[in-house]
């Protein structure tokens, strides 16, 4: 097992593991006493708040086309289909709506989220669904994360269960999902219905997770206890929560929320990671062997494994293995950005130019930030002039 800064948090920019509703959980969960008071208000109203400048946008600037097209159409065509606020899919950090709004940027959750506001400021009805079996991982420097998907629905509950793509999929003439990926990141995604609860909680989750990132445990701290009690249902949060006690050094209590996560979704790998790391930093190492055991038989192949290895393969100047290994990565994420990247450093340390060109281009589209967006591409341009990447 390695420290705290090997493990996982389940960054829900979409979603996390949900089961069927629980108790609240127990008060003895939180401690917080151990921590300084937030230096933000952590509040679920703010959350899907409209501010004026976005009542604004709908009472003028499309006021018209509401009358003319209806509600849904006019505001899916005013956000998305004619482009008029010229939004950018932007993961690093998870916006409310009115914030969303203000920055013309947001992941997949904080898009849903402006949406939603909208829509029920304009009652429409809404609905909201958690991709299924699409999960993948990031990461930012030492810390991982589970990625998820979500998107929104507006219109009443229909039992078809088509797809949506980028823009708006009718599901019957009643009803438009509207999602924020590009069709080939959602072709073949099944989705189930989550609850506005859950959706608050994955807000406040992904708060707390950036705010970990950034080394603020106390506010990671509330907003992951924000998100817990929001929805007990909500899984990821437990883990967060277990991570940060971690960080903090109070292990007791991280093995107290992992534990209490795990009871709930044995077979949950992040969980088991993270408290196998907790029970052996507690000295009590042949229980977290018994984890680390049925961990590898769950998870043979963890994420990053092969890229690991590659990185390994590199740095021996073994081009041909780390050009095999960032493969093997890349196929079983093909949208993560990164692999895509490393697989083209190997490409060109064996001469093959033209395959870096096409993975460097393929990181580029995947890209996920304004920043990442701006090297890929001038690693491109350099390349493309015969300069390594």
């Amino acid at each position: 097992m390695k420290h705290i800064a090997g493990s996982l948090l389940a960054m829900v920019l979409a979603t996390g593991c949900a089961v069927a509703p629980l108790a609240p959980p127990p008060s003895s969960l939180f401690k917080d006493d151990l921590f300084a008071a937030p230096s933000t208000r952590v509040s679920a109203d703010e959350v899907f708040a409209l501010s004026d400048e976005m009542r604004r946008f709908l009472r003028v600037q499309i006021a018209d086309d509401l009358i003319a097209k209806g509600s849904r159409q006019a505001l899916f065509d005013s956000l998305y289909a004619k482009s008029q606020l010229k939004l950018d899919y932007e993961t690093r950090v998870t916006r409310n709506a009115a914030e969303t709004y203000a920055a013309r940027a947001g992941n997949c959750l904080s898009l849903v989220i402006m949406t939603a506001a909208f829509a029920k400021e304009l009652n429409l009805p809404v609905r909201y669904q958690q991709a299924v079996n699409v999960d993948t991982w990031s990461r930012a420097g030492n810390v991982q994360y589970f990625v998820g998907h979500v998107n929104v629905t507006l219109g009443p509950r229909s039992t078809e269960s088509r797809l949506t793509e980028f823009g708006a999929s009718r599901l019957g003439s009643d009803q438009m999902t509207i999602d924020f990926l590009p069709p080939a990141e959602t072709r073949g995604m099944s989705t189930r219905v989550v609850d506005e609860k859950t959706i608050v909680a994955m807000f406040m989750n992904n708060r707390a997770v950036e705010m970990f990132v950034r080394g603020n445990l106390d506010d990671a701290y509330w907003w992951a206890r924000g998100a817990i009690t929001q929805s007990p249902q909500f899984l990821s949060s437990y883990n967060t929560l277990g991570v940060i006690y971690q960080r903090h050094g109070n292990l007791p209590e991280a093995e107290t929320a992992l534990a209490f996560g795990l009871g709930r979704d044995p077979a949950n790998t992040r969980l088991m990671l993270n408290l196998a790391s907790v029970l052996e930093g507690q000295g009590r190492v042949a229980e977290a062997q018994v984890l680390s055991r049925k961990l590898q038989q769950l998870e043979p192949d963890p994420p990053f494994q092969y890229l690991n290895q590659g990185m390994a393969a590199l740095r021996r100047g073994d081009y041909q293995s780390a050009r095999d290994l960032f493969a093997r990565e890349v196929q079983r994420a093909p949208t993560n950005d990164e692999f895509r990247y490393w697989l083209a450093v190997a490409s060109v340390g064996l001469g093959d130019i033209e395959s870096a060109r096409y993975e460097l281009a393929k990181a580029l589209e995947y890209s996920s930030t304004r920043q990442d967006h701006d090297i890929y591409a001038a690693k491109l341009a350099r390349i493309t002039h015969g300069t390594p990447p």
